[in-house]
């Protein structure tokens, strides 16, 4: 069953057309990948579908519900969560406060404190420790589970790799088929394209803003990514089976 449905979607990012005529489609329980180069308008397709970036033109439907317009708090309530580029903690609070902040508009699910605590078992034991205080991949992982808190059906996760070690990486994605066998669905803007490649159910490349390669992994050669992840040939760009 599709879970979401994005039609011909712009996104301004300033004067810059970020996102540029996008259609992809989600189903229920699939991981998918957005790959690209810098610029190529991967953070502000999530910055749209979370409602912090308002679409140009286009539509966004959720469970076949048009949320196009709905501002970001209304597509909290509907089942989108966004984990930030960044991780965007507020340093000042701990580690359970954090998490917490993710319950404020708290949907029905299996998302409790103590089922984000077992999926990292390092932060019960934590949780009264500064934001501030942790790691890079630690701050991940409490953004990961603050959003988790709010019982998202769609999990937006901006750039889950940038500035983490691969060992750190690795752990994380570990935890990605928990998430997604409690009926998430997870969106996933990756820097590392191989990592992407192994975790995804399906890969889309952007290049401009617009969709020049998509499909399963396995349908994929490593010379079509790099192409399209650079623009090489990109008028031509294959596509592989979805």
């Amino acid at each position: 069953m599709t879970l979401l449905s994005i039609r011909d979607l712009t996104v301004h990012h300033g004067q810059l057309r970020a996102v540029d005529g996008l259609s992809l489609d989600l189903a229920e329980g699939e991981v998918l990948a957005i790959i690209g180069a810098n610029g190529a308008g991967k953070s502000t397709l999530l910055r749209a579908l979370a409602g912090l970036n308002p679409p140009t033109s286009g539509s966004v439907h959720l469970k076949g519900r048009d949320i196009t317009r709905f501002p970001a708090y209304m597509r909290v309530s509907e089942g989108i969560a966004l984990v930030p580029e960044g991780r965007r903690l507020f340093s000042s609070l701990t580690v359970e406060e954090n998490l917490l902040t993710g319950a404020y508009r708290r949907r029905p699910g299996p998302w409790s404190l103590a089922r984000v605590y077992e999926l990292f078992p390092w932060m019960a034991d934590r949780r009264r420790q500064r934001a501030a205080q942790l790691s890079g991949g630690e701050q991940q992982s409490v953004a990961i589970g603050r959003a988790l808190l709010s019982n998202p059906d769609l999990l937006l996760i901006d750039e889950l790799s940038l500035g983490l070690a691969p060992v750190i990486v690795g752990r994380i994605y570990q935890v990605l088929p928990d998430i997604v066998a409690t009926g998430a669905t997870a969106l996933i803007v990756e820097q590392d394209v191989s990592q992407a490649l192994r975790v995804a159910d399906r890969v889309h490349c952007l290049l401009e803003g617009r969709s020049v390669l998509h499909g399963r992994p396995q349908d994929l050669t490593a010379e079509q990514v790099e192409q399209a992840y650079f623009g090489i040939g990109a008028e031509t760009a294959g596509k592989g089976r979805d």
